[in-house]
């Protein structure tokens, strides 16, 4: 089994309890039909967590900003650990699962993929917000030399240097972690059985494409028209 985790955009809950919202997480499994997934009637899509959205702080100070996304990654953190917990067991030892023939198997469900905006991705891998999530590659040479070869992202070296913080090399291992794009923090998927971190990452297609990519090309479309005056015939066309 392939289990599939999913961050929703925050959704609002109530209009009578000072307006609530909350981010949904859903769990599907990798091999089910892309048809059967897509009916809401087969139920193939799980909720499995309700994220908190803290309430925002006041101030509009640079300080403020920042204690607020510290407290927003935190809690993101913390429920997407709470969720991933039963997998560190069974995806190692395995669970005896109902199928719909009838018969039993000895099932190990390993997660392979988390569908989430960037800046989710970035929060629970511990990335810097330009960076990769899958090579070590600087920011400022994202989509330049295709031949130039880079290191696939290696979390199991991030963690024990980040436990040497305390030790007199504080220095240098600050300057690798900014190297290779890293922020110093924990990643909420190391201890999972079977899993590697570096491809966890999948695009978002509705953000990246869907909304991203498609309004971009839209506002260069109405921008050629509306340069050469041709604005009212091409919303008549």
């Amino acid at each position: 089994m392939v289990p599939i985790i999913g961050l929703s955009d925050q959704t609002q809950l109530t209009n009578f309890s000072g307006e609530m919202k909350a981010w949904p997480v859903y769990m599907t499994i990798g091999n089910i039909l892309l048809q059967t997934r897509n009916r809401p009637a087969k139920i193939s899509v799980l909720l499995v967590a309700l994220l908190p959205v803290p309430p925002k702080l006041t101030g509009e100070s640079s300080r403020a900003d920042e204690t607020q996304w510290q407290i927003n990654a935190d809690s993101l953190r913390d429920v997407v650990d709470l969720v991933l917990t039963p997998l560190h067991y069974v995806s190692h030892e395995g669970m005896v699962m109902d199928r719909a023939d009838g018969k039993t198997r000895l099932c190990f469900p390993i997660l392979s993929a988390l569908i989430a905006d960037h800046a989710e991705n970035r929060t629970l891998h511990g990335i810097g917000s330009k960076s990769c999530p899958k090579w070590e590659v600087q920011c400022n040479e994202i989509g330049g030399n295709r031949r130039e070869v880079y290191e696939v992202r290696d979390h199991a070296i991030y963690e024990p240097k980040a436990r040497q913080l305390e030790s007199g090399e504080a220095g240098s291992i600050r300057e690798y972690f900014r190297h290779v794009g890293m922020t110093i923090g924990r990643n909420v998927f190391t201890g999972l059985q079977r899993v590697n971190l570096s491809d966890l990452h999948k695009p978002d297609h509705l953000h990246n494409i869907y909304l991203g990519l498609f309004k971009h090309r839209m506002q260069w479309v109405e921008g050629f028209p509306k340069k050469h005056k041709w604005q009212q015939a091409f919303d008549d066309a």
